[in-house]
């Protein structure tokens, strides 16, 4: 005999108990198409062109299907990784699904945790350049290990961009919040030489 587990779950979901956390899924049809015209049009703001890289296919890949998971987009910088998730990516997830995205670089951390931790869906630019522990009138904080538990959690989105390498970013971060990284998002390395040059 079977058990229906919908009704057991709204049982729990009644009583407070911990449950798994509804993630964040994004389907956009023709998403390379919508990525291209997002990305010219800001590029054009700049009064710069757009030249298309290997690693935009995956990025167009993930928004037609993220399969629950958010982004993180590292290695070489000037290669348009900053550019993606502030513009781009929030302009096409706006857009196309109504979503908003609250973007802040590492700048911010420090002095907008709490608001950051209240958003649902968070773009961090250049991870790994903050302090890893923050002191706030005595109190220590790990703010962006709490944002990575609260995305666990809570089902949060997250858009992480840094220029450290995956070694880099696990020294920095060390194994347990590496490995809820790698669980809450697709990594895409961009390599090359930068744009700047």
């Amino acid at each position: 005999m079977s058990t229906d587990y919908r009704s057991v779950y709204e049982q729990m979901k009644t009583h407070g108990f911990q449950l798994p956390a509804n993630t964040v899924h994004i389907r956009i049809l023709n998403a390379k198409d919508e990525l291209i015209a997002a990305m010219k049009y800001f590029l054009s703001l700049e009064g710069k062109q757009l030249v298309w890289l290997p690693q935009y296919d995956e990025v167009a890949a993930w928004l037609e299907d993220n399969d629950g998971r958010g982004l993180l987009l590292y290695g070489t910088c000037g290669l348009g990784k900053t550019f993606m998730t502030p513009y781009a990516i929030t302009a096409v997830l706006l857009n196309c699904c109504g979503k908003v995205v609250s973007s802040y670089n590492m700048v911010d951390l420090q002095k907008k945790a709490d608001e950051i931790m209240q958003k649902h869906i968070i773009a961090l630019d250049d991870i790994g350049t903050e302090e890893t522990v923050s002191v706030n009138y005595g109190q220590k904080r790990a703010v962006f290990s709490e944002i990575i538990d609260l995305a666990e959690k809570q089902g949060k989105l997250l858009l992480l961009t840094t220029n450290l390498s995956g070694e880099d970013l696990i020294t920095k971060y060390q194994n347990r919040t590496m490995d809820r990284i790698i669980a809450l998002t697709k990594r895409i390395e961009f390599k090359g030489t930068s744009f700047r040059k």
